[in-house]
């Protein structure tokens, strides 16, 4: 029973005040340091994050010009990592307080670090606090001192005389407690690596004895991401603090943004400039006033700057809030793009049919999204099928309330739109229930999708009509049966928001709830299992038992769906490194019937027989 107002009041006294210390304060909000713990199957999960931070210090002594070289080890099985740099190396004296004491360290001082990534002296110290072991060696001049640590805690201290290159070891495992069953994917291990590879036109990265470099910066960044699916040469800008590169293709729109070497996921003002800088120097070159919009789609652009001093959103650094760079971004931009259109004529004859075809589809777009409003029935005051929550995207929580993220579940019909909406929480959890299977998508003018009703209040719902910045949630949850045609309805969303909402995926907003397929009970002892190895394994703990198998969303009850959609709720990410490839496999795979498509499924028919 929850306590009354006056018990809770008597309870809070002077033992309720805590002073904790910086160590007890990261282990306790990990949050606030690396944003999301999780266990490795996101990008953006903590373990990666903590890596990030100790490459991005070897980053800053290249940036100096100390330290051509980096070495990352990292250990799949063991969960084992390791950076060496051959930069100045820590300070031996200061190692053992630069690694552990918060606010401690060189980024202070702007003559030591012009232009660095970490500035407030706590990526280091939160990668020590997080992880069970944690080593760090410093080498300068024929002299070493290391020191090891266990969840921020020192354990040894040691110093002596080597014959080593001068620079900075750092070793760590994550910590099982704060990361349970983490592994590292090699694969975004390998997308961050390059990222740093094209920052650092110069810089040899070495990820497990491979290596990593690049020739021409951001230029060879789009070359990979676009391949031959650019509509022209790549327009390429390199001063002192400031690189860019952009393209067109006719399939989607992307960017990448980056400050003193960190790549920034969520743009920020120096992406907002560089957008701005492109579309005033095509207005300028060609004495146009072309909207934003007829600029940007199908535009894939990369900007870098250098910033003294950079100011983040949040530790994890993901997005720039300086705004004093944005003149001086629009300015350099504009002039650049200009100038290279009047030497380059033919590339520039290809813009410029790029942003009058771009024009004429957002004017079909508009009298489409007309005619739709039009035939609507004028006194619909709500969609059809949401069930909305409180708050959305940018809305002010009160100020009792911990503000949550936001997130809309697209489920498979009204039966399991039914039992998420008695369990859901009504401030962050919003529900739209599908009518059977949506239309194919693929192929499809935005004409043809808005004479689709459902396809058209899902895009209401979402926010995202005019623009995908305007979405309403922070996460949109596919929930949908682990059966044929729960597989296939998740098949026609997806392609859905790869055809008209790339961005929403590449930004890492699409899900896809994993819901357990088996319910192990013996008496009130209830385990809920997500393949058959944990069904097994749930039988054998609580031994004679019963088992019951979920066929669908619809027969989960309300109190059984409250278990997975909560705290333990599992989510698996819908990633995509780039749109590269993504329409040939869709055309493959829910475009029309090919003899290729009907050879595949032949040759990869899997018979089983079921008991």
């Amino acid at each position: 029973m929850p306590e009354t107002p006056e018990i809770a009041q008597n309870s809070y006294n002077e033992d309720s005040i805590l002073t904790l210390s910086a160590l007890e304060h990261i282990r306790r909000r990990p949050g606030m340091y690396i944003g999301r713990l999780g266990n490795g199957a996101h990008p953006d999960d903590g373990i990666y994050v903590l890596l990030k931070e100790i490459i991005d210090n070897s980053i800053d002594e290249f940036i100096m010009g100390c330290g051509r070289k980096i070495e990352v080890t990292v250990d799949v099985d063991s969960g084992r990592v390791s950076v060496r740099d051959y930069g100045r190396g820590i300070p031996l004296e200061k190692l053992v307080d630069c690694v552990s004491l918060m606010n401690t360290g060189g980024k202070y001082n702007s003559d030591v670090f012009q232009y660095s990534i970490g500035m407030n002296g706590v990526g280091t110290k939160a990668a020590n606090a997080l992880s069970s072991y944690f080593k760090a060696r410093s080498v300068r001049d024929g002299k070493f001192r290391e020191a090891e640590f266990a969840r921020g805690i020192l354990t040894s201290d040691n110093s002596g005389t080597c014959e080593e290159r001068n620079g900075t070891y750092i070793e760590f495992i994550p910590d099982g407690e704060k990361f349970p069953d983490y592994k590292f994917k090699m694969d975004y291990v390998e997308k961050r690596i390059w990222m740093y590879a094209y920052l650092n036109v110069g810089l040899s990265l070495h990820l497990n004895g491979e290596r990593y470099c690049s020739a021409k910066g951001l230029a060879d960044l789009l070359e990979t991401e676009t391949g031959d699916e650019r509509l022209y040469d790549i327009i390429y800008f390199r001063s002192k603090q400031l690189e860019f590169a952009l393209t067109h293709n006719d399939n989607y729109e992307t960017s990448y943004s980056f400050v003193n070497g960190q790549y920034t996921s969520d743009g920020g003002t120096h992406l907002s400039a560089f957008k701005e800088g492109v579309l005033k120097g095509i207005n300028e070159y060609s004495g146009k006033s072309f909207k934003a919009d007829a600029i940007r789609d199908g535009m894939i652009g990369a900007i870098a700057v250098k910033v003294k001093e950079p100011v983040f959103e949040s530790q994890t650094k993901n997005k720039l809030g300086n705004t004093d760079v944005r003149g001086p971004i629009v300015s350099a931009v504009s002039a650049a793009v200009a100038d290279y259109l009047h030497k380059h004529k033919e590339i520039a004859d290809t813009v410029i049919d790029k942003v009058l075809r771009n024009e004429q589809f957002h004017k079909q777009t508009q009298d489409a999204k007309k005619k739709f409003r039009e035939t609507a029935q004028k006194t619909r005051l709500r969609i059809p099928k949401l069930k909305d929550c409180k708050y959305h995207v940018g809305d002010k929580w009160p100020r009792k309330v911990e503000p949550k993220e936001t997130m809309i579940f697209l489920t498979e019909g009204d039966s399991a739109a039914g039992s998420l909406e008695k369990k859901r929480d009504v401030d962050n959890q919003a529900i739209f229930a599908l009518r059977g299977k949506p239309k194919n998508a693929f192929g499809e003018t935005i004409e043809m999708i808005y004479k689709n009703e459902e396809l058209t209040f899902l895009m209401q719902a979402l926010g995202v009509e005019d623009s995908t910045e305007n979405l309403r949630y922070d996460k949109i949850i596919l929930a949908t049966d682990a059966d044929v045609d729960g597989l296939h309805i998740r098949n026609l969303l997806l392609t859905f928001f790869l055809s008209f909402f790339s961005d929403l995926v590449l930004s890492g907003h699409l899900y896809v709830l994993e819901t357990p397929l088996f319910r192990v009970k013996k008496g009130k002892d209830i385990i809920y299992c997500y393949n058959e190895a944990e069904r097994d394994k749930a039988a054998g703990e609580l031994g004679k038992c019963e088992i019951t198998r979920f066929k669908g969303l619809g027969e989960i009850s309300p109190d059984d769906f409250g278990e997975f959609i909560g705290e333990n709720m599992r989510l698996s990410p819908v990633t995509l490194d780039n749109m590269h490839g993504v329409h040939d496999v869709l055309k493959f795979y829910m475009g029309d019937n090919t003899p290729e498509r009907k050879e595949y499924i032949m040759n990869n028919l899997e018979v089983v027989d079921y008991e």
